[in-house]
């Protein structure tokens, strides 16, 4: 349903405005508590996954090239702007030339995916969203079946997460753990072996630990001080990726990457 706008003080548009507001901006949890699809392809994940949008902002080429996947939603309004107009309501000038707005649903339970997943990632202390949303990049595209998280992580359903992610963010599973570091025995019971990143003494080459057969979930922790000892001591295995040239760590997206790519092979 294509709906003309002219007016950038239009309230059917306010979902939409502030993007850049420290504290006006819709998707702040505090706040409207909206999630916010940026660019055809992420608005085109979010048209087929659970965060069913409530209404779209943007330029009528953005429209055409989204023609097939609005045709599913007959009455999911279209709000088509200007690009300047659409500059004024959003507080700085779109590229992508469109938006979708969601309410965020209620959050999944962590035992129920645990119960259909074979490879989890668990986060903790991840708190920068560009590495959240390249985690949940990287999870989509080497098949992991979940992301769990622990304390002190990033919303991923903040602006830039969703749009790092490419979307993926709206696809792939998560779901917090109901205690810390406790919600580790649910993976325990549920017959996961974790596996716990840290470039730290006592940790075993990547390649030499993963398991073939078994339910594996892979633990990494914030960029800098890692996973808590706490939680390395609940691990099965502490695994590290082999380093040259005085190098340490990678960045922790990269290195959740290694991990769920070693997954793929061994299971392969």
């Amino acid at each position: 349903m294509v709906i003309d706008i002219d007016d950038p003080a239009d309230p059917r548009l306010d979902d939409f405005r502030d993007l850049n507001s420290v504290d006006r901006r819709p998707d702040l949890p505090s706040g409207k508590g909206l999630v916010i699809a940026e660019g055809v392809l992420v608005a085109q994940r979010m048209l087929a996954s659970r965060f069913t949008p409530h209404a779209l902002l943007g330029v009528e080429r953005r429209r055409v090239e989204l023609a097939h996947d609005l045709a599913g939603h007959p009455g999911l309004p279209f709000y088509r702007v200007s690009a300047d107009l659409m500059a004024q309501v959003v507080g700085f000038h779109l590229n992508r030339g469109v938006l979708a707005a969601a309410r965020r649903p209620e959050e999944l339970d962590a035992t129920a995916l645990l119960a259909q997943s074979r490879t989890v990632a668990v986060l903790e202390g991840v708190n920068d969203h560009e590495n959240l949303g390249s985690i949940f990049r990287n999870a989509a595209g080497l098949d992991v079946d979940a992301v769990l998280f622990g304390p002190g992580c990033a919303d991923p359903l903040y602006r830039r997460a969703v749009r790092v992610s490419m979307g993926h963010v709206l696809l792939v599973p998560f779901a917090r753990l109901p205690q810390w570091p406790q919600g580790l025995r649910l993976l325990r019971d549920g017959g996961f072996t974790l596996l716990a990143m840290t470039p730290g003494e006592g940790s075993v080459p990547l390649s030499e630990a993963m398991p073939d057969d078994a339910k594996v979930a892979i633990l990494v922790g914030a960029e800098g001080p890692g996973l808590t000892e706490t939680v390395l001591r609940a691990a099965d295995l502490r695994v590290r990726i082999p380093m040259a040239r005085g190098t340490d760590s990678l960045n922790v997206a990269t290195a959740a990457a290694l991990a769920f790519y070693e997954r793929v092979r061994v299971g392969s």
